[in-house]
């Protein structure tokens, strides 16, 4: 454990960050898994409803720093195209 009061405060700050940033890739595991449910349901409209939700919280997570841009831009993909292969 760290004996300075700055580095104290710090270890604090590191933790709620370090809380944050998991709460929101959680979240965004979540609406990812919620989009390629619709896709296996064969919802199209389900599906293209939480694709916009996922691509908004892809984008936040890329302009707080949580993921990097590729990495939004790649899910992006992957589920455009799963969806675009609905029947």
């Amino acid at each position: 454990m760290p004996q300075i009061k700055s580095q104290k405060k710090r270890v604090k700050t590191n933790n709620k960050a370090h809380k944050l940033v998991v709460s929101k890739k959680t979240a965004l595991k979540t609406s990812i898994k919620k989009v390629l449910a619709a896709v296996e349901a064969q919802d199209k409209e389900a599906a293209v409803a939480a694709y916009n939700e996922c691509c908004s919280k892809l984008d936040k997570a890329v302009a707080k720093g949580v993921h990097h841009k590729n990495y939004a831009s790649r899910q992006k993909s992957r589920l455009a195209t799963a969806i675009n292969h609905i029947q």
